[in-house]
């Protein structure tokens, strides 16, 4: 209370390359420790670095998607400090010239709608990974530099950001368009996009910054509000105890739920910034920023409003189903495969989509468009009940399989007979005389009980609506 929080983020993206930003080893995940290294990862003698051109391509595309300026000429820097998992003492970057400036991210909706400015986008080298041994009585290091060398973005928003949820939602509508142009996997638990939380407070009314606070390599997005409002609340206890507030890196402690000091922060001179000999400047011209503007897809925004326009889906279904292209497309193919697009928008939103959630995994992993497009025509055509649906839907996440053939195998066609259906009604209506004479009295929770007795014992095969039908015609 009193004080006016003030945020900036930084964050680290990894390129979806096969390849290393300057050398030609692998970038894939999970390999054996320093098994994706070349002579340049190495920093040997004599190894000189080349620019992945596909690498500058996909920077740029993203720069592009971020609305921002592509510049014609930019050029790689040296940022000298130790690294004792980047042999040659140095990483390359861009600070002098990057190749792009001035973006935006919209965020919020309606009349909370505003707009967070990004300063920067800059390529850069990854460093690789210390590992700690986990055993207090081996005071051991070990390294692997696999990641060193890893084509990265630094995206480097304005201090325009006013709380953590504001955070969060920059770096959700991030996510959503680094994804929609398939420049990046965005895995957070792999280390492909991480985020620097740069907070600072002051009190209300005072126009001066309060001193930054850097919290360093936030690795979810539960993490970056934690960490932020945990800050926040920090910085504000120090200056309420008449303390200040000291510049420098921290590192959040997911356990502990606190933010705990790492270093002093540096400036920009402590880190000898100087062109690196070895990499010419990069020259782009009008046409080969158009060319790569081509490759830009339709974005989440556009996708939006499209699906609201063109399936009348509600505002709330297309946000859900547009945040995410893989989601977007399974939706789209299942309505091209002829299911109804409401109908599909809630299979995907309300069923599929919990267990995605809770398995961290896609909704093609659970199964096909055409699995699900045959699901919900099963229910439209009354082939089986909305009920029924359900069960034949959990026996494809458990064991697979199709629907029709599920359905024929187990016997769960829904029954439509209207001769079989009078007949189960008048062995109900025989066996509930109560419930018939409270009916009759005008107590409506008898007809929902003769209408569950039905279901239960027809073990909910029964076509409900013609069930419904006959049971309040043979009622009157």
């Amino acid at each position: 209370m009193g004080y006016k929080p003030t945020i900036g983020l930084e964050v680290h993206v990894q390129l979806n390359t096969a390849s290393k930003l300057f050398s030609t080893a692998a970038t894939s995940f999970g390999a054996a420790p320093n098994a994706n290294v070349s002579p340049v990862c190495l920093g040997l003698p004599g190894a000189l670095p080349v620019l992945n051109r596909e690498a500058l391509d996909k920077a740029v595309l993203a720069g592009i998607a971020l609305e921002g300026q592509i510049h014609h000429r930019s050029k790689f820097d040296r940022k000298n400090y130790f690294y004792p998992d980047l042999p040659k003492g140095y990483q390359i970057s861009q600070f002098f010239e990057p190749y792009c400036t001035k973006g935006r991210i919209i965020i919020g909706k309606g009349e909370t709608q505003k707009e967070i400015g990004i300063t920067r986008i800059h390529m850069e080298e990854d460093a690789g990974k210390l590992i700690h041994s986990e055993d207090a009585n081996i005071p051991e290091s070990y390294v692997d530099l696999n990641r060193a060398g890893t084509p990265l973005i630094e995206i480097v928003s304005e201090p325009e950001i006013k709380s953590a949820d504001e955070a969060v939602d920059y770096l959700t509508r991030l996510k959503s368009i680094l994804s929609y142009i398939e420049v990046s996997d965005c895995n957070m638990e792999e280390g492909s996009l991480r985020v620097d939380c740069n907070v600072s407070i002051a009190p209300e009314g005072v126009d001066t910054l309060g001193t930054r606070v850097e919290i360093k390599n936030v690795n979810s997005f539960k993490a970056v509000k934690a960490s932020i409002e945990y800050e926040m609340e920090r910085q504000a206890d120090l200056l309420d105890s008449g303390g200040s507030v000291k510049q420098e890196t921290r590192l959040w402690n997911a356990t502990l739920n606190c933010t705990m000091s790492m270093r002093s922060k540096e400036e920009a001179h402590d880190y000898r910034y100087f062109p690196d000999p070895d990499l010419t400047p990069i020259l782009l011209t009008d046409d080969e920023i158009e060319k790569i503007r081509q490759k830009l897809p339709e974005l989440s925004e556009q996708k939006k409003k499209r699906f609201i326009e063109q399936y009348e889906l509600p505002e709330y279904d297309a946000g859900v189903l547009t945040v995410e292209r893989d989601v977007a497309d399974y939706f789209e193919e299942t309505v091209r495969l002829g299911a109804p697009a409401k109908k599909a928008s809630n299979w995907i939103m309300v069923e599929m989509m919990a267990i995605t959630g809770e398995r961290n995994n896609t909704l093609k992993d659970l199964f096909s468009p055409e699995i699900l497009a045959e699901l919900i025509g099963e229910i439209e055509n009354g082939a089986i009940s909305g009920k029924i649906g359900k069960s034949v839907f959990e026996i494809l996440i458990n064991e697979g399989g199709k629907p029709k053939e599920i359905i024929a195998a187990r016997g769960m066609a829904q029954i439509s007979d209207e001769g079989q259906i009078a007949k189960i009604v008048d062995e109900v209506l025989g066996d509930n005389a109560s419930a018939v004479e409270d009916f009759k009295a005008g107590k409506d929770r008898a007809l929902k009980a003769l209408q569950g007795e039905i279901m239960k014992r027809t073990k909910g095969k029964v076509n409900p609506q013609l069930a419904n039908k006959i049971l309040l015609e043979k009622l009157k």
